[in-house]
């Protein structure tokens, strides 16, 4: 047991108003930041590090399941470019920040952690709407 728990690993439980859906291989959720509108985050079911932990079927269902949800942001936000981001420094537990980015945002073309920006935080509703839009683009 490692000394502090893993964040990622219960965010599925101390997220649940921000769930989006359950996949085979990951979580995902709404980042509960929208300054960036759309900003989801997917994570392995199975806490590893790395894509190579994980055996060649997995890893490529995973990657069909990160696209997936890529696609659904895409026909919900119609942004111009949709960011994927699998860093892992900070939260060593395999995630992506997909990240609809528009055109239009002050800090385009450079990566969100550019310049700090101000909290985005939506009303309960303004979060079920836009979780409900995603969910019906991955059905």
């Amino acid at each position: 047991m490692p000394l502090s728990p893993c964040p990622m690993c219960c965010r599925w439980e101390s997220d649940a108003e921000l769930r989006i859906a359950e996949l085979d291989h990951s979580y995902v959720i709404l980042n509960r930041d929208q300054f960036f509108p759309g900003y989801t985050l997917l994570f392995s079911k199975t806490h590893v590090t790395e894509l190579f932990h994980l055996d060649r079927r997995v890893r490529g269902e995973l990657m069909e399941e990160v696209s997936r949800t890529a696609k659904a942001l895409f026909d919900v936000f119609r942004p111009d470019k949709i960011n994927y981001e699998l860093l892992g420094n900070m939260v060593p537990h395999m995630h992506w920040h997909l990240v609809p980015r528009f055109a239009s945002e002050k800090v385009w073309p450079r990566p969100i952690w550019a310049e700090p920006h101000d909290e985005l935080f939506l009303t309960p509703e303004e979060y079920r709407l836009s979780i409900a839009q995603i969910q019906e683009a991955l059905t």
